[in-house]
């Protein structure tokens, strides 16, 4: 391993990062609530098979969603050990998956 290798991985991330990813999680989860209350969860009739696909895939999204601030607060013995990655990677699989529900949703 050279040096330009260990610096890296001791860098932290930046100020503010948690702040941003609890905010990010927030406004995403309430855009996809919005969503769900405008296209009809509640609309009379018979669900067909993509509007399963729709809830199934918005609720792992806002399962992802939802556990962003939980990851990226949770508490680490060691300094270096942050959860930023982490939850980062939490923040994008939810964000995907909330868009790709309005995609079937919209296109189905």
């Amino acid at each position: 391993m050279n040096g330009q290798t260990q610096q890296r991985n001791k860098l932290r991330a930046p100020a503010g990062s948690v702040t941003g990813l609890c905010s990010a999680s927030a406004t995403m989860f309430a855009v996809g609530m919005a969503f769900m209350g405008y296209w009809g969860v509640y609309e009379q009739g018979r669900w067909q098979i993509s509007d399963y696909f729709v809830v199934t895939l918005a609720i792992i999204g806002f399962a992802a969603l939802g556990s962003v601030p939980w990851i990226v607060t949770t508490p680490v013995a060691d300094e270096d050990a942050e959860k930023v990655v982490d939850a980062r990677r939490a923040l994008a699989l939810g964000i995907a998956l909330i868009w790709l529900s309005v995609c079937v949703a919209v296109l189905a």
